[in-house]
């Protein structure tokens, strides 16, 4: 992928956490709540509990394909790259849309909460807010999440203040001003229980922001740790706030006031923090819910403006959307979201568009959760999730049922809304797109399960973004490394002869048929075009027999003559380097990452020259590792590591994750052990985690 079509990876866990969290904060806490008590009453803080619980499967499914797949474009490019370009183009421009929509409604709050302190215009106030939100994103996403952090964070303390304190006067007091618990939870299920699953239908668009993160997974630091993590804190911070402090409200306001009340934190808070003086509660609650509204509308344009730049790097729309900026944000594809935000903070005047919007995200939803049943079935080796959905397939199967019942909910004129966008992306696809994109999605590898047509580029893709991933945690890529076999090929030696002897060795080292080895050395894979590097050749292997990752490493200065097909085309090339991996059969994506770190090293400038001009085994294993993970000290008399001279190395205190890996010694290398007793003048590789090993880079190399 060009330079300049990548976005910066910035995004930390804390921030994760702000944007999922800050997009659920909105209306769904400071509007909803009373006019969703008209259709339950008093257990309308239970249907917020069921919508929490409803929009599992959706997160679960969007945790899975975000760690496989951390692109920007979220929903669309999932669909894109599960479904096809047809239903990327509809998800994508759906979702688009609805982001937008539920954005401007947000923003137009912002305007409406503010009008309390000063006598303007609502929606000039959500105008400047808007330009403001786009200055920001257009700075960088770091920039961005930083105020969202502060929204976030002052909004929380604000609502677990509301929380503590609600429970505390209902509970611990006996205060005459608050009604008691039988007067305001009796009737409690005033319409049964089909009422409380209408009112979290109603109420599920308070859930819907917490998938907003999938669209900016690209920019997010270790995203197989950050991406479910984050989605699962805010799950459950949310859910519980949700919770309480809609209980809160039922208990201390009246039902006929409740079931009609626009406002019902402002009034719940009238008769809470009586601690404060003056209204001094209800202008913090007015600030929290500015907060959660701004929160929703910066994390409503940073995510929804990753769409047109995911769709425009795809050509899918005009390829200017995926022009990339000098802060490292994709600038046009932010402009025309600002626009779009405008439009309609200018036309739209009812909350009801985000109920249309809503009801095309469960649509989302539904397709989602079957993509990673698609996913899973494509048996694409290089779909390698960091997170796995736990009880597949039946929380997916859940969440398609889910989607459907709650969009019968949804009324007739949201249905409508939706077929308008399917009928908009699918024209928008037809007369533009097609002529664009010639790539299918993963449910026809599915496909070619049965004997049909199979998009092979879309496991190239999968693959070079398995290797900008890089290794995971846990992965023995350094180990492997360090136990590699480093041989120098014969003069005479042909590709074939030389496969036949390294299958000859492993066979003999892992107790596995020489034959299956070298077939599988020998067998081209689906992806093998990723990996076709001059003069390196980088063959792989796995086998039932085969218990741990195993490198050979061959060496030839004057180069081996080696097969070669391209494009169906077969010629010839001279390798002066082979690697031979090796790994159990059930370790397929651990494969891959491995092959994909090699990969990495590989393509550095001048390997070739570089690797041939190294003088030992040690230097060629250094040059192999990851510069941040190892170390190298010479022990000699007179400096910080003497103190090692004449010890055993279990006598030496490292720190846990320190492990030295090979020693050398008079021109030769071998692995030491805990009796080794270490002279002057050896030559220690050490590796270990970065911290640990900076904190020894800190003692015995800085001066």
């Amino acid at each position: 992928m060009a330079k300049k079509h990548k976005l910066k990876k910035e995004l930390g866990l804390f921030d994760v956490f702000t944007i999922s969290t800050g997009a659920m904060f909105s209306s769904g806490f400071f509007l909803l709540p009373g006019l969703a008590s008209h259709y339950t009453g008093p257990s309308v803080f239970l249907a917020y509990l069921v919508a929490g619980l409803l929009i599992m499967p959706a997160m679960f499914s969007i945790a899975e394909i975000s760690t496989a797949l951390p692109r920007s474009g979220g929903a669309y490019f999932f669909l894109d790259r599960s479904l096809g370009p047809l239903w990327g183009t509809i998800g994508g421009l759906g979702t688009y849309f609805a982001l937008m929509f539920k954005t401007a409604f947000a923003i137009i709050g912002i305007g409406a909460y503010a009008a309390f302190f000063w006598e303007v215009p609502i929606k000039t106030i959500a105008i400047a807010a808007t330009f403001f939100f786009m200055a920001l994103n257009l700075v960088g996403a770091k920039k961005t999440s930083g105020l969202q952090n502060f929204f976030v964070s002052f909004l929380l303390i604000v609502l677990v203040m509301f929380v503590a304190d609600g429970i505390y006067n209902i509970f611990f007091t006996d205060r005459i001003d608050i009604p008691s618990m039988n007067e305001n939870f009796s009737p409690f299920l005033t319409n049964g229980f089909e009422g409380l699953i209408v009112t979290a239908g109603f109420v599920f668009v308070s859930y819907l922001g917490l998938t907003q993160i999938a669209s900016v997974a690209e920019e997010i630091k270790n995203p197989e740790r950050n991406i479910p993590l984050g989605m699962l804190l805010s799950l459950v911070v949310t859910g519980l706030i949700y919770f309480f402090g809609v209980l809160i409200m039922v208990a201390v306001i009246d039902p006929n006031e409740f079931a009609t009340d626009l406002a019902p934190a402002a009034t719940a808070v009238k008769k809470l923090f009586v601690w404060m003086p003056g209204n001094m509660g209800a202008y913090i609650m007015t600030g929290a819910a500015i907060a959660a509204f701004a929160s929703t509308g910066n994390a409503g344009m940073l995510s929804s403006s990753r769409y047109p730049f995911a769709m425009g790097r795809d050509k899918l729309l005009p390829r200017l959307f995926a022009s990339v900026g000098k802060k490292g944000t994709p600038v046009q594809a932010i402009l025309i979201t600002t626009g779009f935000i405008i439009l309609f903070i200018l036309i739209l005047s009812e909350e009801g568009i985000a109920k249309l919007a809503s009801t095309f995200q469960l649509f989302i939803f539904m397709l989602i959760n079957f993509s990673v049943i698609v996913f899973r079935k494509s048996n694409i080796e290089s779909y390698d999730p960091g997170y796995k959905s736990p009880l597949y397939p039946y929380m997916q199967i859940a969440g398609i049922i889910i989607s459907i019942i709650l969009m019968a909910y949804m009324g007739w004129l949201a249905i409508l809304f939706t077929s308008f966008i399917f009928m908009l992306g699918f024209l928008w696809y037809k007369y533009y797109a097609r002529v664009n994109v010639k790539r299918e999605g993963a449910i026809f590898h599915w496909f070619a399960l049965l004997g049909k047509y199979q998009y092979a580029e879309l496991e190239n893709e999968f693959m070079s973004i398995i290797k900008e991933k890089g290794l995971r945690k846990g992965d023995p890529f350094d180990q492997t490394v360090i136990r590699a076999r480093i041989t120098s090929a014969k003069k005479e030696t042909d590709f074939y002869s030389l496969v036949d002897e390294i299958s000859s060795v492993l066979s003999t080292e892992m107790h596995v048929k020489k034959e299956e080895i070298s077939n599988e050395f020998l067998t081209l894979s689906s992806f093998e075009s990723t990996l076709v590097i001059p003069q390196v050749s980088l063959l792989h292997a796995k086998n039932d027999g085969i218990d741990h990752p195993s490198l050979h490493i061959v060496i030839s200065e004057n180069g081996i003559t080696k097969p070669v097909v391209k494009n169906g085309i077969t010629s010839e090339d001279y390798i002066n380097v082979f690697f031979f991996l090796v790994n159990p059969a059930e370790e397929t994506r651990q494969q891959l990452r491995m092959m994909s770190r090699l990969i990495d090293i590989i393509e550095r400038e001048n390997f070739v020259d570089k690797i041939l001009t190294l003088k030992n085994h040690r230097q060629i294993k250094e040059y192999l590792l990851h510069n941040e993970r190892y170390i190298t000290l010479q022990l000699l008399a007179g400096t910080h590591q003497s103190e090692m001279i004449g010890k055993q190395l279990k006598e030496i205190k490292f720190a846990t994750d320190i492990l030295v890996a090979l020693v050398e010694r008079d021109s030769k290398t071998f692995p030491p052990k805990g009796d080794t007793i270490l002279i002057e003048n050896d030559i220690l590789t050490i590796i270990g985690e970065p911290r640990s090993i900076k904190q020894m880079y800190q003692k015995y190399m800085k001066v």
